[in-house]
């Protein structure tokens, strides 16, 4: 630790050193071949990091460049990317005309040119999104703002929880990285979400396959990477106040951004707020496994809830060096189904609840998140050093009106530590290192090495018992190389060393039960002591082959992921799901040999893309359920049972585009999971939350002027999903569904202000369908109904002298 200290301590001394040189500034104009201006275009300039958009007349301005060579990169939607070396000794004009480039596949992945060159530099398949498609697309989380894109599900549950679903895979096997540093909360349960504020957001990256030599043991199924706070341009101030409201839920929000910067100094502050009643289903009632439940308004009662959420961001950047401090604290409260939670989904006072749709009653989930990460960037002639070091603490708590279940008395004693109505608290605090380092052998050949470490301590507390405390390490070391035989040809390898060590303390009841023989009492031992080490090995190899107006990219890799503490020493209710779930402490970690390809087309008019996989798990770790029927805590809940099999997984998804004429243009989506059990006591069925096959056909119309409305666009959303037939008992088959979704907006000028709008309408025609990945899909909760869904974004900028 104290040599990490000495490292930055010198990376400091060396940045301060470049005080004393000269400043240059950098102007010019860009335009398209036509020699009209094109407003937006973005300019940077590395190392520096320093870069700003052109004006409406498309001229820029980049001021505090110190003398030396660097590499100016040049981009626009639909534009061929411009990347040249310029030397800098002097005051320099810079002016350039930009080529049309061919139709790529961003209809429905809203990106600029980075996109399509970071895909075809790795040969694993890569959807990338930015701010703009997130309000364009904008769901109840930032989850759902990405189910348009091909193989991302989601399991939901309620309106604002929901959790990534790559190819099928979700849970433990995503990994979601914000700032550089894997989120941690308690992402082992279906019904907690994700504490991340989309509007926070400013860029996305989605692997779809395994991503375990850079990510670790998570990511055997993907990596849903998180991008915040690019540095503002140099000597200025800028923010933004958005607005959303959604009719659905009477949804109410807003974010207020407020950032800049001064020489080497930026900060950027946001807030904000959400507040929303209980969403609506095209029902006027629900069928909760043998029992209606009527519903007032089509309302599901208790599903209101609200968040505020803060971020403050400050750092520096010099030409060498640029640190970065992110502090953020996510807080959010939301309600519970009523009827959908605990073991009396008939014991509601159905007057209470239908009283207001904004009330949050019992039961009830408060969450609070605090996340501190620093990101820091060293760059030399040959060696690129990063760290990152990152402390999250998330506290949940669920509340619900206490009741006697089981063996439980029926009034709970005074003298326990824990109040009577908290039915279950998570108390976690995460603690991660990463420290990578590049070298750059050649023009051809990069070299990267890393080291991530990460420390977990999960508090429990409340009268309910599903998970034990417990504390968990990991470490893990890589080595990955990129070698270029050509500008068109790219090969890439890693290997990956884990270490993992996971602590489960006992427990016993709180309440004392009677043994088998019903004589005698005693307080039962729900958890014993764990101590569990896991190692393992990781790998992959790809190649990457892009001559003109095509890409090709293979990938093959196995990947590793331990345990989690749910799966090795549950033993406790599920008040959702109305199961009783048991840990298996003998669980070995899950194996996965996996192989990805990808082939994308792209000329003038056309854009085609095909992504299949094949994947092949030696010892998957599922949930199993069984005949057996819990008997000490509750009303007989069926019991249900970790255990391991072998799997083989396949399918893929395929994408194209056609522009029909200029500002018209149509697209397809298409995906495809295939699943089987190779053994086991399931051997032959699919896996829980399978995906059925879908596809989304789009058409488009964008014109860059529309009378008074500028960048404006108007598409149409057809989805169709297929029936799912390939389910495991007590999944039921679930029916295709037909949607259509609505979408419009562009910018406004009202006198000089530039206000961006869209609008969607989800499920125009108010259908009742079910979603099978859905969590509320397992009693019988069809999908939210029509929903209109206002976005207004007002941004602010001012140029400092």
């Amino acid at each position: 630790m104290n040599r990490l200290i000495m490292l930055f301590i010198c990376m400091n001394l060396i940045s301060l050193s470049e005080y004393s040189q000269s400043l240059f500034t950098l102007t010019g104009k860009i335009s398209d071949e036509h020699k009209q201006a094109l407003s937006g275009a973005s300019i940077s300039v590395t190392p520096s990091e320093k870069g700003t958009i052109t004006n409406s007349e498309g001229y820029y301005t980049i001021d505090g460049i110190q003398k030396g060579k660097y590499i100016l990169e040049i981009s626009f939607i639909g534009y061929l990317p411009v990347i040249d070396t310029i030397e800098i000794s002097k005051n320099t004009v810079y002016d350039i005309q930009m080529t049309a480039s061919a139709l790529v596949l961003q209809e429905i992945i809203v990106a600029d040119n980075y996109a399509d060159q970071k895909k075809k530099a790795e040969s694993l398949n890569i959807e990338i999104v930015n701010d703009d498609y997130l309000k364009q697309n904008i769901g109840g989380s930032l989850m759902e703002s990405l189910e348009r894109l091909p193989g991302v599900t989601t399991i939901d549950i309620g309106s604002g929880q929901s959790k990534p679903v790559i190819r099928g895979l979700g849970f433990n096997r995503v990994v979601v990285v914000e700032n550089g540093i894997k989120h941690e909360g308690q992402q082992w349960g279906a019904d907690h979400g994700l504490e991340i504020d989309q509007y926070a957001v400013e860029k996305i990256e989605i692997i779809k396959g395994p991503a375990s030599i850079m990510y670790g043991s998570d990511a055997i199924g993907g990596v849903i990477d998180i991008q915040q706070n690019e540095i503002p341009p140099d000597n200025s101030v800028s923010g933004a106040v958005d607005l959303v409201g959604k009719s659905n839920n009477n949804l109410a929000g807003t974010s207020i951004s407020l950032s800049g910067r001064k020489n080497r100094i930026f900060m950027n502050l946001r807030a904000t707020l959400l507040d929303y009643g209980d969403y609506k289903v095209s029902a006027d009632s629900v069928d909760i496994y043998s029992y209606r439940v009527a519903l007032y308004k089509n309302q599901l009662r208790n599903t209101a809830g609200k968040e505020h959420d803060i971020h403050f961001t400050f750092g520096f950047v010099q030409k060498q060096f640029n640190s970065k401090f992110y502090i953020s604290n996510i807080t959010s409260k939301s309600g519970f189904f009523a009827n959908a939670h605990g073991l009396e989904p008939r014991n509601v006072d159905y007057e209470l609840y239908d009283k207001s749709n904004r009330d949050i009653l019992y039961p009830y989930q408060q969450v609070n998140h605090l996340k501190v990460i620093n990101k820091s960037q060293w760059t030399g002639n040959k060696l690129k050093i990063e760290t990152g070091f990152g402390f999250q603490r998330n506290f949940r708590q669920e509340w619900s009106q206490y009741v006697s279940h089981g063996y439980m008395p029926a009034v709970i004693p005074e003298d326990l530590a824990f109040p009577a109505d908290l039915e279950r608290q998570f108390d976690k605090y995460i603690y991660t290192s990463n420290i990578k380092s590049t070298f750059f052998i050649n023009d051809k050949t990069t070299f990267v090495t890393g080291i991530n470490v990460d420390y977990q301590d999960n508090r429990t507390d409340g009268r309910g018992f599903i998970i034990p405390a417990f504390t968990q390490t990991e470490i893990g070391g890589f080595a990955f190389a990129k070698h270029h035989f050509s500008e068109e040809s790219i090969l890439q390898f890693g290997v990956r060393y884990d270490y993992g060590y996971l602590h489960t303390e006992d427990y016993y009841d709180w309440f004392q039960s009677p043994g088998e023989t019903n004589t005698t009492w005693s307080y039962l031992q729900r958890a014993t002591e764990l101590k569990k080490h896991f190692s393992n090995n990781s790998w992959s190899i790809g190649y990457n082959y892009n001559p003109e107006n095509l890409s090709l990219k293979i990938n093959a890799g196995k990947s590793f992921r331990m345990p989690t503490a749910k799966e090795l020493a549950a033993n406790g209710v599920n008040y959702h799901h109305f199961s009783y779930e048991t840990g298996n402490p003998d669980l070995s970690p899950e194996i996965s040999y996996q192989l990805d390809a990808g082939l994308e087309f792209n000329r003038k008019k056309t854009a085609l893309g095909i992504t299949p996989f094949i994947n092949y798990f030696a010892n998957y770790i599922y949930l199993n359920p069984t005949s057996e029927h819990d008997r000490l805590y509750g009303n007989g809940n069926q019991v249900y049972y970790y255990t391991q099999c072998k799997v083989l997984r396949y399918g893929g998804e395929i994408h194209a585009h056609y522009q029909i004429i200029k500002p018209l243009q149509l697209g397809i989506i298409a995906e495809y999971v295939y699943s089987q059990q190779m053994s086991g006591a399931k051997r032959g069925y699919t896996l829980p939350f399978s995906p059925p096959t879908t596809a989304l056909i789009n058409i488009k119309y964008t014109r860059l002027k529309l009378k008074f409305v500028e960048n404006a666009y108007f598409s149409s959303d057809y989805q169709l999903a297929a029936t799912q037939t390939r389910i495991v008992p007590p999944e039921e088959i679930t029916k295709g569904y037909q949607v259509v979704n609505l979408a419009l907006g562009g910018d406004v000028k009202i006198k000089n202000q530039s206000v961006s709008f869209s609008l969607q309408v989800k499920n125009l025609f108010n259908n009742k369908y079910f979603n099978h990945t859905s969590y509320y899909r397992l009693i019988n909760v069809p999908e939210a109904g029509r929903n209109f869904i206002i976005n207004i974004s007002i941004p602010l900028s001012v140029k400092l002298k």
